[in-house]
């Protein structure tokens, strides 16, 4: 799992071949890797009934919500899209969302999603692509990454992004309402049609373990298991638009759920979550799953 120190990171805004996400591409994906398919072959084309570059855009997003790695169909590629097992094969829940897009800001393979979500939306409520651009020069200038950089490169990941997360003031077709990530309901156009701003008022509600998935995924990824307010709201309750407030809520209702394995606390203006037990993120999701679905 990728860390927070710069020097580790690689940095990826190609890959999609400008494509959004479409509804159906992570299932279509997940069943051509279990079934032994190459997505190098000519037969890709065929087998998955796109283009070619249509081809190496699912592969692309298999690998960016984490349903892939180099060695084939991940646990949760698994979890979720296994005829037999899987949870939700067709993404029918909105929990299913949540925890890809979770996936997608936190895992970093495709580098935008975390910038965009855990840095500019700290920065600016309301942006235009431009500054979103702006935002990420200079980061991978910051980082010594500037060979990373190309300008046509992020203005088109930036365009993709926007279109996986934002309903089109104008649409053209249904195309424009294909996007896996729409129904979130993150990212609106603002009335002129120029400008963006994160729906974090309106946005759809976030499940609460998922959230939790996210805490678990965050402890796992630091080592440790007493981790401060401001490291959440940082890596989870941005990556799920939440305010300040709403995250705090969401640690209060999760620490009465899961009273016997963690607690939040406020003490001399230091808010952190302790964990005082080993928890189980896949458990976690399969509680809801059993519950819900």
């Amino acid at each position: 799992m990728s860390t927070n120190n710069s020097k580790d990171k690689k940095y990826t805004f190609s890959g999609h071949e400008s494509f959004p996400c479409k509804t159906l591409w992570l299932k279509k994906g997940y069943d051509f890797l279990v079934k032994g398919k190459d997505f190098n072959s000519p037969e890709a084309v065929i087998d998955l009934g796109v283009g070619k570059n249509m081809v190496a855009s699912i592969r692309f997003w298999l690998k960016a919500f984490g349903v892939m790695d180099a060695d084939g169909a991940t646990w949760l590629g698994h979890y979720l899209f296994d005829d037999a097992k899987g949870k939700d094969c067709y993404m029918e829940d909105l929990a299913t969302l949540w925890l890809l897009h979770f996936h997608l800001v936190f895992l970093r393979e495709a580098t935008l999603y975390n910038m965009f979500f855990c840095g500019v939306q700290r920065e600016r409520s309301q942006f235009e692509r431009e500054q979103v651009q702006t935002y990420v020069k200079l980061k991978v200038a910051e980082a010594g990454k500037q060979y990373a950089y190309n300008d046509n490169t992020v203005k088109k990941d930036i365009g993709v992004l926007l279109q996986n997360y934002a309903l089109p003031r104008k649409s053209q077709s249904n195309e424009d309402f294909s996007s896996l990530l729409i129904d979130l309901d993150l990212i609106r156009q603002n009335a002129t049609g120029k400008g963006y701003y994160f729906n974090a008022e309106g946005k759809r509600k976030v499940t609460p373990e998922v959230f939790m998935y996210g805490l678990l995924m965050l402890k796992e990824q630091t080592g440790d298991s007493t981790i401060s307010f401001e490291t959440i709201q940082d890596q989870v309750g941005l990556a799920f638009c939440m305010t300040d407030h709403e995250a705090v809520q969401m640690l209060k209702q999760l620490a009465t759920t899961y009273g016997g394995s963690m607690s939040y606390n406020e003490v001399a203006g230091i808010r952190q979550v302790q964990f005082t037990k080993d928890m189980d993120y896949k458990q976690v999701l399969d509680d809801y799953y059993e519950a819900h679905v």
